[in-house]
């Protein structure tokens, strides 16, 4: 069998038969993640083509640049429209579609929370795929009054597909380390951390030192959960973690994020990122600098943004 029969018959596995990464895995005996290399592959080199017949226009030139500049695998630039509002919901329209068409090939899906997150949930079509499993990978966000917060993301995104779900019990962060660690062995924790190792597909926002300091108990501390960290150096915050503009994680010598190790989040197949926000061009740009994720769906004046930007 040559390469490329080798490449077409996974895709036709993949598209076609609708075989998830993990069955692809275990047919060929190689892992999910050179299972979703040879996808791209076969893409890339013209053995699969996509036609998607979509009313959201796209900057096909700029998602281009984008791809070659820091090397990312899928980008999707949103076409901006003369009401910055309509850009916004026609972003979240397409971030919702299109992840909603990559679940069904997916097992594990890990979600994060935050109010963009909420708004691609809620444009989700409810269907019934219950062979799929959505889990948080970290821990809650304190913001309990919130449609937004974790575990309610977690569940809600679930129930749109009348799927599982697992939920992380215990805070973001977590000073003590033995109380951190002892918590991730909790029984009650248990499935959560075991899926969030395995997970197939990610889908987050990117935070601010903002989006921290917006809980009281966490702003109050916060030389203590980033201890030894030059705040004045956080442009984004992405699965918990800050970073600065050059895609370096902040705290990795002292990490006091309660959730799935860092290693298992970068490992995981498909890590998709939704900026609707020309304020988090330099969180974006450094997630982007760091290879924190795979995908990017954002709008025009963000790309511009983030290509004006790397040349400064």
């Amino acid at each position: 069998m040559t390469s490329k029969d080798f490449l077409a018959n996974i895709s036709q596995d993949f598209y076609i038969s609708q075989l998830s990464l993990a069955e692809i895995s275990e047919k060929y005996g190689i892992s999910r993640y050179l299972v979703n290399k040879y996808l791209d592959d076969a893409r890339n080199s013209g053995i699969v083509k996509i036609e998607i017949a979509t009313p959201t226009t796209r900057n096909v030139e700029l998602e281009r640049q984008i791809q070659q500049k820091f090397n990312l695998s899928n980008v999707y630039v949103i076409r901006s429209l003369d009401n910055p509002n309509d850009t916004i919901q026609s972003t979240i329209d397409f971030a919702a579609k299109h992840i909603e068409s990559l679940i069904h090939n997916n097992d594990i899906i890990g979600t994060s929370w935050g109010g963009t997150i909420y708004e691609v949930i809620s444009k989700f079509q409810n269907k019934i795929m219950e062979n799929i499993t959505f889990t948080q990978f970290m821990g809650e966000n304190m913001k309990y009054q919130s449609s937004a917060g974790t575990m309610r993301m977690v569940e809600r995104a679930a129930k749109k597909f009348s799927a599982n779900y697992h939920t992380m019990v215990g805070p973001l962060y977590i000073i003590n380390d033995m109380v951190r660690d002892g918590l991730a062995n909790e029984i009650s924790n248990r499935p959560a951390f075991a899926a969030a190792r395995r997970m197939d597909m990610v889908f987050t926002g990117l935070g601010t030192l903002a989006s921290i300091n917006s809980i009281p108990a966490w702003h109050q501390s916060i030389d203590e959960i980033f201890k030894n960290v030059n705040t004045d150096e956080i442009v984004g915050m992405i699965y918990g973690r800050p970073y600065d503009i050059n895609g370096r994680f902040l705290n990795l010598n002292n990490d006091k994020t309660f959730g799935v190790d860092l290693d298992s989040i970068l490992a995981t197949p498909r890590r998709i990122s939704i900026v609707k926000s020309k304020f988090k061009t330099n969180a974006t740009l450094g997630a982007l600098r760091g290879g924190f994720i795979t995908d990017l769906i954002t709008t025009e004046s963000v790309a511009n943004r983030i290509l004006t930007d790397n040349q400064n």
